[in-house]
């Protein structure tokens, strides 16, 4: 050991135990050294940007100790934890629809289709059952001296029924699919071989005893979440204590069993063939007839993807018929697409977190990944906490329904949906196909084919949206009288999601009306205020009003805002022409309790108050640069009004306009009186993350197709003389931000031809990026053309790499903005929840988030970002002197022309940072 530099410490503390293995190990260690020290965890931060962090929190410095604690209490978490347990481990969970049976039509044949559907799934689970038993017989037979792959004891990690059980999943999935749309057979491969995979982890960290030991833990961490006066510096440190503690039976952060890529995909090969032979279907089901004719359920088809040509499975048109009649009564989620019951587990590692035993990605990743894997991988993870931590604070916030919303959604989504309140209307509604006839001439039976082709378009668009819709209302209703929490992860720029897909606060204006703080706080002196700020706010009306200017708005208009709070759907319906219409009841429903309340100011609001960024791409962009014109047009600077970078590029963009058509350009005549702020606002939004003049055209394009009064002939021409203008009226005003971009696209361009390595970076909380761009290999197999990009091995795709780093740089810095603006409303004791730049508190705490927000946004860009970009860059892609031949050949040139991109970092302005310290308008 000593020759290995190892001691028998690390045994105890590197190793990775089942059971009570760690217990014995020890013990015999002891037998010959009594004494033995075990390593413990560093706890401490180590990133000066929060060093200052690592001191206790002093409580008479917090509006509260503990601003998570509350919700309930720690016995009743307890049992929940039990709950969540159990739901984890039978890996679904059985949702109840809010659809009506008067909604589906007749209720007879409702009830007769859901008959047929059940009795053909008992059907098909008796028939994969006996192919899949069969299939494994053959296998063990054909398993003496086979020589290649084994697949047998792939196809025996777990019991039979288990793999029936995960293909009766999988057809559920198909047929509650759109009938127009097939995914392809390779994806579905992954997508069912992934969940053995995870069937398999899970039944290892069963049998390795997790399940007893993660609830006893957990016990122990609910006594202290639950405590209001428990005073800790992170959640992580709280388990990292406990775990600590209690060092016997398994390590919960042993990473699990990661199958290749090709294995994932011939497992699901292999059940994907049994679906498709095995689950049949009577062609005579909804017929008289008493002749059976079993045919298959689910068939293949090829379909030409660009160059090239894929297989997909579909659904018999009969048994899609069938299934969407039934309407089934009980929706089926995976546990991990639903909220959790309890507090997620706080991440202390990047191999465990979130979810009680259930596998959980810190990073959502794509299985080819490699390059960013490995760096994590070596990454200590001491050197991640502070991401770590704000992944655990903005998991911990619990949540709870707004009922009163819900009801009425639910109401509306019932009576066939409502389009301009977003909510989707069933296929039902969908115009009826205009038929053939056979006196049509030639020009007309082609009308009707375009006609048909478009509205069966449409009729999918509108299944898809109103099966989402369902799913979302449906989660929400069975989570109605609960409290719940979002365990979180990360994409690989950094930027924070909930892993719940289907339901949480990034959804739409419907989903984020329907959440509320769990956790309610008296409104306080200023509350009442920010809360109607927040609904003006909402509604995309005085965007260039000052905040008390708002503020009397929202009382001039204050007949409206009761109305819409008592009568939504019968009075004057006020809240229906806001920009954010479901938001906007919600707050109207919230505002109306708090000013009838006795007392506003002692009123408890669970509502959320939001403050967004003012174009926060081109807020980072101007901060980089020290760009003083363009820091003043986002509000890094404080006027007494809101400054609007949308109407400044819009007047600029009019400017330029209004020269030419004087010149005689006759487009620019054309488009006098439709340079509007709405025209060009996406396409000055998006040139920040990395939109080209193409895309920038489609946008432009689209807002003048809604305009009735454009000429429809010139739509196409105005669209490109108006994207030249925006981009050009772009580089005048953010000087700075042009010239960083360029360098961020020229040096991505040179890192992936010269260096041929796809661009990486570490953000300044030491999050390390890869950016996972690289070509596709392409391969024939049987006459089909597949692909792999797997980026340990392919080029990396120049273009995308050099397109997508000034965007994705941009995210990973907003991302640690909010990351820091996260840890530090924690110490302050307030609740803090983030929608990328969207920052959510409670309304009495509005002000200190927005003083921490904006404290964090300086010591961020006090750090020498771009210069430290720049060193990181040079080391990693850089050529020493030692690799020049100096011989003037063109590999020479492009060497020496990286090493000067590289280390050649723009010039900056003069404007001061610190002015964003009293800039009312930066977040608002």
């Amino acid at each position: 050991m000593s020759a290995q530099n190892l001691k028998l410490e690390d045994i105890l503390s590197k190793c990775t135990f089942n059971k009570d293995e760690r217990f014995h190990v020890h013990k015999a260690i002891q037998s010959f050294v009594e004494d033995i020290k075990e390593e413990t965890p560093q706890l401490d931060y180590d990133n000066e940007l929060v060093q200052h962090l690592n001191h206790m929190p002093d409580a008479s410095q917090m509006v509260e100790p503990n601003p998570f604690a509350g919700a309930l209490i720690s016995k009743k978490l307890t049992s929940r934890a039990s709950e969540q347990m159990n739901m984890e481990l039978t890996h679904q969970v059985k949702v109840t629809s809010i659809l009506k049976d008067n909604v589906l039509g007749e209720t007879t044949q409702v009830e007769e289709y859901r008959s047929k559907i059940e009795s053909c799934k008992q059907s098909w689970k008796h028939s994969l059952l006996q192919a899949f038993k069969g299939n494994l017989r053959m296998l063990s037979m054909k398993n003496k001296g086979i020589q290649g792959l084994n697949w047998l004891p792939y196809m025996s990690v777990i019991l039979p029924e288990k793999y029936v059980e995960i293909m009766m999943q999988e057809i559920d999935l198909l047929l509650e699919g759109s009938p127009t749309y097939s995914p392809t057979l390779n994806w579905l491969y992954k997508r069912i071989g992934s969940r053995v995979a995870r069937e398999y982890n899970l039944e290892v960290k069963v049998k390795k005893g997790h399940v007893p030991k993660v609830l006893h833990l957990y016990e122990k961490y609910a006594n202290v979440f639950e405590d209001k006066n428990a005073l800790f510096r992170s959640h992580r440190e709280v388990w990292q204590k406990i775990l600590a503690d209690n060092l016997d039976g398994p390590n919960l952060d042993s990473p699990d069993k990661a199958w290749p890529p090709y294995i994932v995909k011939g497992i699901g090969k292999r059940l994907y063939s049994f679906i498709i032979n095995e689950v049949k279907i009577d062609a005579n089901i909804l017929k008289k007839s008493t002749e059976r004719k079993h045919i298959p359920a689910f068939y293949t088809i090829f379909r030409n993807h660009d160059l090239l040509k894929l297989e997909e499975i579909k659904a018999h048109p009969l048994i899609t018929k069938l299934y969407k009649g039934a309407h089934i009564k009980e929706l089926i989620f995976q546990t991990c697409d639903l909220p959790m019951l309890v507090p997620p587990i706080p991440w202390s590692s990047t191999q465990y977190g979130g979810f009680l035993i259930a596998n959980t990605s810190l990073i959502r990743l794509p299985d080819q990944a490699y390059q960013q894997k490995e760096m994590l991988t070596k990454t200590p993870s001491h050197k991640l906490y502070a991401v770590f931590d704000s992944l655990n604070s903005l998991s911990s916030c619990p949540w709870i329904i707004n009922k009163p919303v819900l009801d009425i959604v639910i109401d509306i989504f019932n009576q066939n949906g409502n389009d301009l309140l977003d909510i989707p209307p069933p296929v039902s509604q969908c115009p009826s196909l205009p038929e053939f006839s056979l006196n049509q001439t030639a020009e007309e039976r082609q009308t009707v084919q375009r006609e048909r082709s478009q509205l069966l378009k449409k009729r999918a668009e509108m299944h898809s949206l109103w099966c989402s819709e369902l799913y979302r209302l449906s989660i929400a209703n069975k989570f109605r009288d609960e409290v719940f929490w979002f365990p979180h992860n990360m994409d690989f720029r950094g930027r924070v999601y909930p892993c719940p897909p289907h339901f949480n606060h990034l959804g739409s204006d419907v989903v984020r009306a329907l959440l509320l703080f769990a956790k309610g706080k008296p409104m306080g002196p200023k509350g009442l205020d920010w809360l109607k700020i927040h609904l003006v706010n909402l509604t995309g009306l005085r965007k260039r009003s000052s905040n008390a200017e708002r503020l009397q708005y929202a009382d001039q208009i204050m007949a409206d805002i009761l109305d819409s709070a008592d009568n939504p759907l019968h009075g004057r319906k006020w809240w229906q022409e806001s920009d954010e219409p479901w938001q906007t009841l919600a707050c109207c429903m919230e505002i109306a309790k708090a000013v009838r309340s006795p007392d506003p100011c002692s009123y408890e609001c669970h509502f959320p108050v939001h403050q967004d960024g003012s174009c926060n791409g081109l807020q980072h962009y101007a901060a980089l640069g020290r760009d003083k014109t363009g820091a003043e047009s986002v509000n890094l600077k404080q006027f007494d009004v809101p400054q609007d970078v949308y109407s400044d590029v819009s007047e600029a963009v009019e400017r330029l306009r209004h020269k030419d058509a004087a010149n005689g350009v006759e487009i620019a005549q054309v488009v006098e009186g439709f340079v509007r702020r709405k025209v060009i606002k996406q396409t000055v939004m998006t040139t920040v993350y990395g939109v080209t003049r193409f895309g920038a055209k489609h946008q432009i394009q689209r807002q003048l197709d809604d305009i009735e009064e454009f000429p429809k002939d010139r739509v196409w021409d105005a669209a490109k003389y108006l994207t030249e203008k925006t981009f050009q009226s772009l580089e005048e005003l953010f000087t700075s931000t042009k010239e960083i971009q360029d360098w961020f696209t020229v040096l991505a361009h040179l890192i992936s031809i010269v260096r041929n390595k796809p661009v990486e970076w570490i953000t300044p909380l030491g999050f390390p990026i890869v950016q996972p761009y690289h070509k596709k290999k392409l391969a024939t197999k049987l006459g089909v053309i597949t692909m792999s990009a797997n980026n340990m091995t392919e080029k990396p795709n120049s273009v995308k790499q050099k397109n997508a780093f000034p965007p994705n740089f941009i995210h990973s810095l907003d991302s640690a903005h909010m990351m820091l603006t996260s840890l530090h409303c924690q110490r302050a004791g307030i609740t803090f929840v983030s929608v990328h730049d969207c920052y959510w508190t409670h309304a009495c705490d509005v002000d200190i988030m927005n003083k921490v927000c904006r404290e964090q946004f300086v010591s961020l860009h006090q750090e020498p970002i771009l210069d430290n970009l720049s060193h990181y860059l040079v080391n990693k892609f850089g050529f020493h002197t030692s690799a020049m031949r100096e011989d003037g050949s063109i590999e020479d040139e492009a060497k020496t022309f990286l090493n000067s991109v590289l280390s050649k970092i723009p010039e900056r302005g003069e404007f001061d940072l610190n002015n964003v310290l009293n800039s009312t308008y930066f977040f608002s």
